[in-house]
């Protein structure tokens, strides 16, 4: 792998790991379109993976302090988690071979649309932590859950699943991120349970660590962006490319 290459892999995670677009569909899309097209390795996924977290952790840092000093919040996440990780257990052989349905991706691309748009329309709520339920955690997990399956985006739907139990704003944005730190970190342990020796092998420091930052970066500035979308009210704007996306994929691949 060059180093040009993983500049844009590193932008692309970046991009489509926050920003309401699924970065699952994107890859299945382009997988159908270049048939010659591989993954750049287990372990470069997984840097790519630790840079998007850490992109999370470093805007998220004084949220994630206060975690480990609000019991609650902590819990909510912890039950959010659990959730999400059952179903992806569970579920584990029918999501796989979900990947495998480029028409599903579609489908799910457009759902994802729809879900943005009646989202963006949702009277402002006012929960944060405080008022925030076990129920209301064990629902946003639940859709985390459901957002395995290619095509819909984990960020988009946990943040309007925070909506429609009336989160504030900012904290559905927050609740959303915060939970992603577990779910990346979660898949990227998944993850390295399947790498080789040959993985292991010629491996280009300099390239990993390129990737790594430019993923964290791109990362960083995704979530501040997507942060003040939500805020200003502007999520289904992301429904429009969702919509054309997913329809392109049914009508043509």
């Amino acid at each position: 792998m060059t180093l040009l290459e993983s500049i844009i892999l590193g932008i692309v995670q970046g991009l489509t790991e926050f920003l309401p677009v699924s970065s699952s569909g994107h890859l299945v899309v382009i997988q159908s379109l270049f048939k010659n097209f591989s993954q750049p390795g287990i372990l470069f996924d997984v840097t790519l993976h630790l840079g998007t977290a850490l992109a999370v952790v470093i805007y998220f840092r004084k949220r994630i302090v206060e975690i480990f000093k609000n019991i609650k919040l902590l819990m909510l996440v912890l039950t959010a988690t659990a959730v999400t990780g059952v179903i992806g257990v569970a579920f584990k052989d029918v999501f796989e071979k979900m990947f495998t349905d480029v028409k599903l991706v579609g489908a799910a691309l457009i759902g994802t649309a729809i879900i943005l748009l009646f989202a963006g329309r949702v009277k402002t709520g006012n929960k944060t932590e405080k008022e925030m339920t076990w129920l209301n955690a064990l629902f946003v997990g639940l859709i985390q859950g459901i957002a395995i399956i290619p095509g819909i985006s984990r960020s988009g739907s946990t943040i309007s699943a925070g909506l429609f139990a009336k989160l504030d704003r900012k904290f559905a944005a927050e609740f959303s991120f915060l939970l992603s730190i577990p779910a990346v970190l979660g898949a990227a342990v998944i993850e390295t349970r399947h790498l080789t020796k040959a993985d292991m092998v010629n491996i280009d420091i300099s390239v990993y660590l390129t990737g790594l930052l430019v993923a964290a970066i791109t990362g960083f500035f995704c979530t501040k962006l997507l942060v003040n979308i939500i805020q200003k009210q502007k999520l289904h704007y992301f429904s429009i490319y969702l919509l054309i996306m997913g329809t392109i994929v049914l009508m043509v691949l």
